[in-house]
């Protein structure tokens, strides 16, 4: 299904430029461990911020990249990995009722809640952890898909209903398309590690849903929804800059979803012999070209803006370097999928932008946030907390869409290895 070739062919940021801003991301994170268990916030200089809380999605998405690194050959992956993995299957996990904690602090829960978002980058984890070989890979995943997918899973609705109390008594009436966005990427991981086609297929549906909402909003995403699934547009106007749950339309969650499009068509297409629905590729293309109508050098800076309203007016300017990464996979899946070169042209455009304002060569890993003037900044982002967006934005151009990034290096499908 690849028309494109390899993006890690490009003379300026080619395989060997992609291959070292990998592996001086894995340097930055090897002081990952948290004294009270899995992997701790980063700071500016990749150490521990001893005094945040020990996070459930930090530690899910450095196993998951210890794993990549593992099976990248980096000498160290596999033990930074069983840090992070053991941290779930420790301190963050719910002994009392089961699941996982979003967060500890001196060994308690903060809060006292269970939520979705936070259970899918375990079985992400896990499911990376199963591909890798980690010892504690298999049991994590059964135990996780369970526990997500009992709780989590609204088979109603379709869709992955967002937080519950944490013994599972009250269930929250918000509804939300990150985590649903993050349960794709989740389903598709865990689809690869177990051979189980029914969570691809849950995926598809999911996907489906968001496309037909977002198509009805001029292709921008709304995040926030009730009970039955209807966008609540005006939802958390007072608090704009949430790191999780902002008003308005992230920019960079329409890339995420166009890429993860994209996944899921090479996906279905592998297992079908070719054949994929073609609203997978439309609606991947009309979350790209709308996020950057809407997002890209829109203030008179270079950059993505965060958020904007549902008129594509900016309301956040902050530059996060997350929704950079993903504009530079999306572009790159987008590429090798049809082998249009305005994308290819982006790509290269994404990863300058990045080299000059966000990649951080003298502490190392990326500048979280610039200000609207490209100059670095902590108003929405403090530190360098973990390594998922930029690690998988040096391997996205490397790999093909399917199978995902886990299963494709452990089958040598990567464009170059490390020595």
């Amino acid at each position: 299904m690849n028309v494109g070739p390899p993006l890690g062919a490009d003379s300026r940021f080619g395989i060997s430029w992609l291959t070292d801003e990998c592996r001086r991301l894995f340097e930055f994170g090897r002081r990952l461990e948290h004294p009270a268990g899995g992997a701790a916030w980063l700071d500016d200089e990749g150490r521990p911020d001893i005094d945040r809380p020990v996070f459930t999605w930090i530690t899910a998405r450095m196993a998951h990249v210890y794993c990549l690194a593992q099976l990248l050959g980096d000498p160290d992956g596999a033990a930074l990995a069983d840090i992070s993995l053991a941290g779930l299957s420790g301190p963050l996990r719910d002994s009392e009722h089961g699941g996982w904690l979003p967060q500890i602090a001196g060994g308690q829960p903060v809060p006292d809640i269970k939520g979705c978002y936070e259970h899918a980058f375990v079985v992400l984890a896990a499911s990376s952890a199963t591909v890798a070989g980690r010892p504690a890979g298999a049991a994590l995943l059964a135990d996780a898909l369970a526990v997500w997918n009992d709780k989590f899973w609204d088979p109603t609705e379709a869709m992955y209903v967002d937080q519950w109390d944490r013994s599972w008594s009250v269930l929250s009436p918000y509804r939300g398309a990150n985590a649903n966005m993050h349960a794709v990427e989740a389903l598709l991981a865990a689809s690869d590690a177990t051979g189980d086609l029914q969570w691809r297929h849950r995926a598809l549906g999911m996907a489906e849903r968001i496309v037909d909402i977002a198509r009805a909003h001029q292709w921008r995403i709304p995040e926030h929804y009730d009970p039955g699934w209807r966008p609540q547009l005006e939802l958390h106007r007072d608090r704009p800059d949430d790191q999780f749950q902002p008003f308005g339309a992230t920019v960079g969650h329409g890339l995420e979803w166009s890429r993860l499009l994209l996944h899921l068509h090479s996906a279905v297409a592998t297992a079908a012999g070719g054949a994929a629905p073609r609203w997978l590729v439309d609606g991947a293309q009309q979350l790209f070209d709308r996020a950057v109508v809407d997002g890209w050098d829109v203030d008179g800076a270079a950059g993505f803006v965060y958020t904007t309203d549902w008129t594509g007016r900016p309301v956040v300017r902050q530059r996060l370097h997350w929704v950079v990464t993903e504009a530079i996979a999306a572009a790159a899946a987008l590429y090798r999928l049809t082998g249009e070169s305005r994308y290819r042209g982006r790509y290269t455009a994404w990863w300058g932008y990045a080299d000059r304002y966000l990649i951080d060569r003298q502490q190392g890993s990326w500048h979280a946030e610039l200000d609207p003037s490209n100059h670095p900044a902590s108003t929405v982002w403090q530190g360098k907390p973990d390594l998922y967006h930029a690690v998988q934005a040096t391997l996205i151009p490397r790999l093909p869409l399917a199978p995902g990034m886990a299963l494709a290096l452990r089958e040598g499908l990567l464009e170059s290895r490390f020595d």
